[in-house]
């Protein structure tokens, strides 16, 4: 037996709202409701153009590039705020190095920004070597600079593949990825890892870079030049990727300098302003490289300046190369630097010293002191309060991915909610380094 679709549920009385259609009913959306040419329906309203929606992107839209909560609040596709909820990956770094001793730092830093690994461990070792008063061999601080501009072309490659991937050019991780492999690969030989391989130490480098490394590095160096313009021959042309990137996101200098961004996003916008040549550290005197910048501090810059830099990082690796020094990888100070490997077979004194530098460390005399470096995001710092003991009292970092996030809310408000996933892209943000 069927019944009517105006017939009442048994015992329940009908809403009489839910006989007005849908589309009549709902208030989210701005349409225009006619039943001819310009009449509205009867009994419905407009929506005013000035109606606002509020919507959550992330923390798991892929194009957040890590765990990252945007709170956008919408006119129609126009974004008008624009809030940053942060604190998701909640790593607990910075605590968890008060409760390890300086040896065993190094691993929990170098996974803050986990695609700069090596920016990370520097900028730590060069802290606690500040508070020791320990010199670096001049061959150690090569090594050093050599890793970590192989490590910023690491990452810009990294960066570069999934900001294409997020414009719709697809092909340009793969390309990206087969170049960042073979220096992964690199790294693999010196340091045993591919991935935090802990090879930067307080005092110099674990190891003299293995027989065979030097040759195949400088074969990199003589590909990655033609790798980068096919890049650009790829992506200079594309109309597509230039009409999303070219006058979007702009950024005045003044607004980021305000800020305290740092990095590519500042010289984007046409501020010089590297560490490597306005506070040199290691040996980055040494070498002759430019500093790209911008003129209009848009994405479109932020993608040039970030190629030009993978440019003049291939040029100080082959410098570094060039000028090597001979000698010592690491300091020859026992009470730092582990014993070499070949003694512990022959010297109970050398595996003694061993055990417990890995198990108890060094200690620190009390001070404090604040290093900062270039890395591939901007300014780097570090913090560290040392009490004596052979714990760190106290480690902060400055990291930049976290510093530049402040800038998304100038770049994308008042812009297309599509021009917003290009402007996170050309933020390059890592949130293992804003939640550290």
């Amino acid at each position: 037996m069927s019944s009517t679709p105006d017939a009442p549920a048994t015992g329940v009385e009908r809403d009489p709202t839910l006989d007005v259609p849908y589309r009549e009913r709902e208030r989210s959306v701005t349409l225009e409701r006619t039943a001819g040419p310009g009449m509205p329906v009867s009994g419905t309203s407009v929506e005013p153009e000035t109606e606002l929606f509020t919507i959550n992107m992330g923390p798991h839209h892929p194009a957040t590039h890590g765990v990252l909560r945007l709170l956008l609040t919408l006119e129609g596709e126009m974004v008008r705020t624009i809030t940053p909820i942060i604190g998701y990956v909640h790593t607990g770094i910075e605590k968890s190095c008060e409760d390890q001793s300086y040896w065993k730092v190094i691993p929990f830093v170098e996974r803050m920004d986990y695609l700069s690994y090596y920016s990370n461990a520097q900028v730590f070792c060069m802290a606690v070597e500040h508070l020791l008063d320990e010199e670096v061999p001049p061959r150690a601080q090569y090594l050093r600079v050599i890793h970590a501009e192989l490590g910023r072309i690491a990452s810009h490659l990294f960066w570069l593949g999934t900001s294409a991937l997020d414009l719709g050019a697809i092909s340009m991780l793969w390309y990206a990825l087969r170049e960042r492999e073979k220096i992964l690969d690199l790294f693999e030989m010196s340091g045993g890892q591919r991935l935090h391989p802990r090879y930067i130490q307080v005092g110099g480098v674990a190891d003299d870079i293995p027989p065979g490394w030097e040759q195949r590095c400088r074969r990199f160096l003589e590909e990655m030049p033609s790798r980068i313009d096919q890049y650009e021959a790829i992506l200079d042309r594309n109309e597509i990727v230039l009409q999303r990137l070219r006058n979007v996101g702009a950024v005045d200098v003044e607004t980021l300098l305000g800020l305290g961004v740092t990095g590519p996003l500042l010289r984007a916008a046409g501020h010089p302003w590297d560490l490597r040549k306005a506070a040199p550290y290691s040996c980055y005197d040494d070498f002759d490289f430019k500093i790209p910048v911008g003129t209009k501090g848009d994405n479109y810059d932020r993608y040039r300046v970030r190629m030009a830099e993978m440019r003049e990082s291939v040029k100080i690796v082959a410098q570094a190369l060039d000028g090597l020094p001979e000698g010592r990888w690491i300091t020859d100070n026992r009470k730092v630097a582990l014993p070499p490997r070949h003694e512990l077979a022959t010297s109970m004194e050398a595996l003694i010293h061993h055990f417990k530098l890995v198990t108890e460390g060094f200690r620190v005399p009390p001070s404090e002191t604040y290093v900062a470096i270039e890395s591939p995001r901007g300014e780097l710092g570090c913090f560290v309060l040392a009490d004596g003991s052979a714990k760190p009292a106290r480690v902060h970092m400055r990291d930049p991915s976290f510093v530049n996030l402040q800038a998304l809310r100038h770049m994308g408000e008042d812009s297309l909610i599509a021009d917003l996933i290009a402007d996170i892209a050309m933020l390059d943000p890592i949130l293992g380094g804003i939640d550290r």
